[in-house]
């Protein structure tokens, strides 16, 4: 059975069946094999957005503001800790007019050995960069998703990982580094070459670091799926906060 693809528009989705040819599971989050990793589980935390007008995003550089298409009026910025850390904060901004507005903020996790500007397969390092966001999809059926939402069974983690992960893809969105934009997160082709790594994704939380993608909680996938509007051409900008401010 082929994998249900819908746009926001269209919110009523059946049930998929489980035999599905394409397989996540197994090579979701940056391509590695097992989730593993411990760890408290990172406090959930909504700020009041900043009231400044702001005219970019504070705590990313000219090196990265200048890889933002200049069409782009949504920023999903993912502040990492430290290099060697999987501790993240991320942060809505919208833009209107000329001015950007944080609209929300939350605490989330990284790869669990930090961050890389040179991202290889199993290296348990989310990469740092400029990254669109055009795909969604998971387990679940899509919360109201104005990105296009692809729900399969496929997307399921294994359960031979330890349970705690066992949803960690009940939904997710697509970070497109190494991917081809336009098909479900899913999808295996990586452009770049398998050593590359790919199926990097936002993704829900588990309590500590991933392989290579950025989690957080339930409420705020859904949050994201829910106000991500292709529309407005939204981007995700992620890296520990030294290597964003370079």
């Amino acid at each position: 059975m082929e994998p249900m693809r819908t746009s926001g528009a269209m919110r009523a989705i059946t049930a998929m069946a489980g035999g599905v040819l394409i397989t996540a599971g197994v090579t979701g989050c940056g391509g590695g094999s097992s989730h593993q990793g411990k760890g408290a589980a990172h406090a959930h935390t909504d700020a009041k957005p900043r009231e400044t007008a702001l005219k970019r995003v504070p705590g990313v550089g000219d090196r990265l503001w200048r890889q933002v298409p200049p069409n782009t009026r949504q920023i999903v910025a993912v502040f990492g800790d430290g290099k060697d850390s999987a501790d993240s904060t991320v942060a809505l901004y919208e833009k209107t007019g000329q001015v950007w507005k944080q609209e929300r903020t939350w605490s989330a996790h990284n790869g669990r050995k930090g961050w890389t500007t040179d991202h290889h397969e199993d290296d348990k390092r989310s990469p740092v960069g400029v990254f669109t966001l055009s795909d969604a999809g998971g387990v679940l059926a899509s919360p109201g998703a104005k990105l296009p939402y692809t729900r399969s069974a496929a997307f399921q983690a294994p359960h031979y990982w330890k349970k705690t992960y066992w949803n960690d893809f009940d939904y997710v969105i697509a970070i497109d580094y190494n991917r081809v934009k336009g098909t479900p997160p899913n999808d295996p082709t990586r452009p770049g070459g398998q050593s590359k790594g790919g199926n990097i994704w936002l993704h829900m939380d588990h309590g500590s670091g991933t392989s290579a993608c950025v989690s957080q909680s339930k409420a705020d996938m859904e949050y994201l799926l829910r106000t991500l509007d292709p529309a407005l051409h939204p981007v995700v900008v992620m890296g520990d906060r030294a290597e964003l401010r370079a």
